[in-house]
Order: structure tokens, then C-alpha cells, then sequence
């Protein structure tokens, strides 16, 4: 037996159930997005005491619970302590970046990574968790939770179609990324901030209003901007840290090995 201890094979009733979760999760959040972005709650940034900012964590996290079960059974048991680790780097970078004068995140690398190495669901899982965390001492990221949920999702799907076989086609992937997360993004960012979410791209937005532009036209120029060039640096990161895992280490991973993601470096 493997020491990465991988759960047993599975029966079709219990892939079915997790087909399910699945499922329930990703309409689940995408149900709590719209809902956000079509009533435009105020109090929502104002922490768990307000009552609409409550219920929206507690459909995130319901969302991510199913998500994380439903890929359990892909993960190896001595590699889930990868997830904790991804959480903190998000938070502690996002916040990090967020205070200084410069128009990026880098809030979704560890995101990124669990992604690369795990597939969608639990990238888009660790998206929701680390918003979740973050939330707690910092009730303004609470709803970037759906938006963190796509990072993490569209890093599962470029690893699955080959973005990590050449080093150069993860940044191209992280580009196409940040322009589908900039345009999802932005609404919320629009109402929530007011587009002055962090230091530098505040600074950005505020340029745009400054040229005519409403609200949500200069925070969405603002994430279409930056969000593709964060991305393509977020992801290139990712797939650079995998590159230097031990081969034993990214092989132990259901999702590396049964979409080849690796490619020839996997296998040799």
C-alpha cells in the first residue's frame, strides 16, 4: 500500500451521490451570486451581525461543504492539508497586495494550486473557504465568494485540458481566467466598494470615473485589466510550485494522474 493512503474505489451509488453534491454546490452558488448581484443588499459588507451578510455566508459555505465532499474521495488522506495551507497563503497575500499601491490581488494562489492539482470542484471549494475565512475579520471579501469559487473552478479546467504540459500555457490560461473573473467580478465590486476595493485598483477606477465613465463601466475596465494580468502571474506561480513537487508527491493525486496533466513531466 501507497503511504498516500488513497481512498478505496468506489461504488456507482456513492458516485452518483457525489455527482450530486456537486451539482447542489455549484447551483447553490451561482443561485447566491445572482441573488446578490440583482437585490444589491446593503449591510452585506458590514459583518455577520447584519442578517442578510449571515444567510449569504451560510449559503457560501453550505456551497463549499458539498463541493469539498463530493472531491474527497480524489484526494489522497496525507495531502489534505494542502487546502489549510492554500487558505492561509490567499488570505495572507490578498491581504498583503490589497494595502499597497499596486492593481493586482494575488488572493488565489493557493486556490490556483488546489486546483492544478485536484480538479475543479476543489478549487472552486477552496475559493469559497478562503473567502469564508478571510470573511470573519474582514466582512467586505464575503460576497468575491462566487467569484473565488471561478478561480479555483477555471484552474481545475485548464489543468485538465493540458495548461500545465508547457510551462508557457498556464499564464495564457490565467489570462483567459482573469477576463471571465474581472467580468463576473465587477458587479459586485461596483456595489459592494463602490470599485475601491483595494489600494491600487481603487486608484484605477477612480482614473475612469474621473474620464465620464458610470460606476460599473470603470470597475469593470478596472477588472479587465487587472484581473487578466493577476491571474496569468497567479497561475504561472501555481504551476511553477507543482513543477517542483516531487513527482511521488503530484502523482499521489487522482486528478494529476487521470487527466495526465503533467504531461511527460509527470512520467518521468
Amino acid at each position: 500500500m501507497s503511504p498516500n493512503l488513497l481512498l478505496p474505489e468506489e461504488t456507482s451509488s456513492q458516485v452518483l451521490r457525489r455527482r450530486i453534491l456537486a451539482t447542489a454546490g455549484t447551483l447553490l452558488l451561482i443561485g447566491t451570486y445572482l441573488v446578490l448581484v440583482i437585490t444589491q443588499p446593503t449591510g452585506i459588507a458590514e459583518g455577520l451581525g447584519q442578517g442578510v451578510a449571515l444567510v449569504t455566508f451560510a449559503a457560501y459555505l453550505a456551497a463549499a461543504v458539498m463541493l469539498l465532499v463530493a472531491v474527497l474521495p480524489d484526494l489522497p488522506v496525507s495531502t489534505l492539508t494542502l487546502i489549510p495551507v492554500a487558505l492561509a497563503l490567499n488570505i495572507i497575500l490578498g491581504q498583503f497586495v490589497g494595502s499597497v499601491m499596486v492593481p493586482l490581488y494575488l488572493d488565489s494562489i493557493g486556490t490556483v494550486l488546489v486546483g492544478f492539482l485536484a480538479g475543479r470542484r476543489a478549487g472552486a471549494a477552496t475559493g469559497v473557504l478562503s473567502t469564508l475565512i478571510w470573511s470573519l475579520f474582514a466582512p467586505t471579501v464575503l460576497p468575491f465568494a462566487a467569484g473565488a469559487a471561478l478561480v479555483g473552478f477555471l484552474a481545475g479546467t485548464a489543468a485538465r485540458f493540458g495548461a500545465l504540459r508547457r510551462p508557457y500555457l498556464a499564464p495564457m490560461a490565467g489570462v483567459v481566467a482573469g477576463v471571465l473573473v474581472g467580468v463576473v467580478s465587477a458587479p459586485v465590486a461596483a456595489f459592494v466598494f463602490g470599485g475601491t476595493s483595494g489600494v491600487g485598483t481603487g486608484a484605477v477606477v477612480a482614473a475612469f470615473r474621473s474620464m465620464g465613465d458610470s460606476l460599473l463601466s470603470a470597475v469593470t475596465r478596472q477588472a479587465l485589466i487587472s484581473d487578466p494580468g493577476d491571474k496569468a502571474i497567479v497561475f504561472l506561480i501555481a504551476a511553477l510550485l507543482i513543477y517542483a513537487l516531487p513527482k511521488r508527491l503530484s502523482g499521489s493525486f487522482a486528478f494529476i494522474r487521470r487527466y495526465r496533466v503533467l504531461g511527460q513531466r509527470g512520467t518521468k
